[in-house]
């Protein structure tokens, strides 16, 4: 890509930082490949965080380990659609995730959806800084917890600095050594499974929905950002390309993570430790195959600290108009996020993970009707075709401060969940009543695309004509401010 780190076309040379933000991605910034997006996914979703996550089919919902293979990959295969339709928005709009809610909720309607993608952002950074601090540890017991929690975060955010380019390489790289090593270690899991172990357990419709929305929902919340990944492809490598890629590279990447997780502990003691139960499958390799981990988590949470900065900019450019950050204004917020995330980290490092995976089942309460917004108004009602300047305007242009009509259908699919809501601190009526199942989130879209299709009056709003590419590369100015 001409982007960071290379000449452009006059022989300017430029930083090995990536120079935009959340402006527009200018047409001679736009090349790549759209396989990069397949490796990417694929990649970042070979971790520990989800293998420990897929354990919990058997550990947590009593599922037996066919139940839980079926559960996980029907969810992984939701999920990844999500995240492969709000990817495939990124090389036609040439925006991060973020920046483009403002075309469906208004300038300050996007707030509130850009809020929790930022808590999405910072809380799976922090969790990631726990489990590789812990990783770190376990290869190296000289290196205490919090040495290891702040090697592995800075290495992380100096990758998030860097950008782009450097992230997809990394990936690119990555996927090779991390897709043979979850084979092999799936392959030694497998060969020491005991007789009859596939249906020893049970099954609960509660433990099955609960299993299949862990995956969909571990999509979705990536959903908030997947574009910014996307954004640097030209717009002529369509929409169905980068959805496949996308899709195909989350869904295995994610669902692989997850059976190896399942299959670590089926038939193992009931508090048996997931990731030591792998480790110790592969014998003499084990401690390659948790540097390896350790390696790949610190470049997935290169992702993490990447979108929470680019969230960030977006809520502080929603009030400070004439303010177009770069490279600078990135660096010292990245900074900003690894120090508070840091101090999280290293204060509750022994209760943080647990609770962040209870809190992003919960946030499925806001991600699916935003979702079903994005992705609706999308491909459906305006077909690809915004007015990018609008995005930059004070009063959000032909956007507006506030779209109703997308609020209004917004909050009536938060509120539609609520009786079915499972948690620590709430648990609806109809969610007792089920025994605990929650199904809200499946209902959540249904309610509302048709709340805003039925505002909308049934019919298709119509596009601009004014969103030339050409006219776009104004909104991003060389600035390193």
């Amino acid at each position: 890509m001409a982007t960071p780190g290379e000449a452009t076309g006059g022989g300017e040379t430029r930083s090995a930082i990536e120079e935009n933000s959340i402006g527009f991605v200018p047409l001679d910034q736009r090349q790549g490949r759209v396989r990069d997006l397949f490796t990417l996914w694929f990649t970042t979703n070979i971790a520990p965080l989800p293998v420990v996550t897929g354990a919990m089919a058997i550990q947590v919902f009593g599922l037996s380990l066919g139940w839980s293979i079926s559960a996980i990959i029907l969810g992984h295969l939701v999920g990844a659609a999500v995240l492969g339709a709000c990817s495939a928005q990124g090389p036609q709009m040439g925006l991060a995730q973020m920046i483009q809610s403002r075309g469906q909720f208004g300038r300050y309607g996007a707030l509130l959806v850009v809020t929790f993608a930022t808590l999405l952002y910072v809380g799976f950074f922090t969790s990631n800084i726990v489990l590789a601090a812990r990783s770190v540890h376990a290869l190296s017991p000289g290196i205490g917890l919090p040495l290891g929690a702040v090697l592995c975060a800075i290495a992380a955010a100096a990758i998030g600095i860097l950008g782009y380019n450097v992230i997809h390489l990394l990936n690119r790289i990555g996927m090779w050594f991390m897709g043979l090593g979850l084979l092999y270690a799936a392959i030694r899991l497998t060969g020491a499974l005991p007789d009859g172990v596939l249906w020893r357990g049970g099954f609960s419709m509660v433990g099955w929905l609960s299993t299949f929305s862990l995956g969909a929902v571990w999509h979705i919340s990536y959903a908030c950002y997947t574009s910014d990944y996307s954004r640097y492809l030209p717009p002529s490598v369509g929409v169905r390309g980068p959805f496949l890629a996308s899709f195909a590279g989350a869904a295995l990447g994610a669902a692989a993570s997850f059976l190896l997780g399942a299959l670590a502990v089926a038939g193992a003691a009931a508090n048996a430790d997931p990731m030591t139960q792998v480790g110790q499958a592969v014998g003499v390799l084990g401690p390659v195959l948790m540097l390896l981990f350790v390696l790949n988590i610190v470049s997935h949470n290169a992702l993490n600290i990447y979108g929470a900065v680019l969230s960030l900019i977006t809520m502080a450019q929603t009030f400070v108009v004439s303010w177009m950050p770069g490279r600078r204004a990135r660096v010292m917020l990245s900074v900003l996020v690894l120090g508070g995330c840091l101090t999280v980290a290293t204060l509750s490092a022994d209760t943080f993970v647990p609770r962040f995976i209870g809190f992003v089942i919960g946030l499925m309460v806001v991600l699916a009707p935003w979702a079903t917004i994005n992705i609706l108004d999308f491909y459906v009602i305006r077909k690809g075709r915004y007015d990018i300047a609008s995005f930059f305007e004070a009063d959000g242009g032909i956007y507006g401060r506030l779209n109703g009509k997308a609020a209004a259908a917004y909050l009536a699919g938060i509120a539609v969940q609520l009786p079915f809501l499972t948690s620590a601190l709430y648990t609806g009526p109809l969610a007792k009543a089920l025994g605990g199942l929650d199904i809200g989130w499946l209902i959540a879209p249904i309610v509302t695309g048709g709340v805003y299709l039925a505002l909308l009056g049934g019919r298709a709003a119509v596009p601009p004509r004014a969103d030339d590419h050409r006219r776009h590369t104004a909104l991003n100015p060389s600035t390193s401010a």
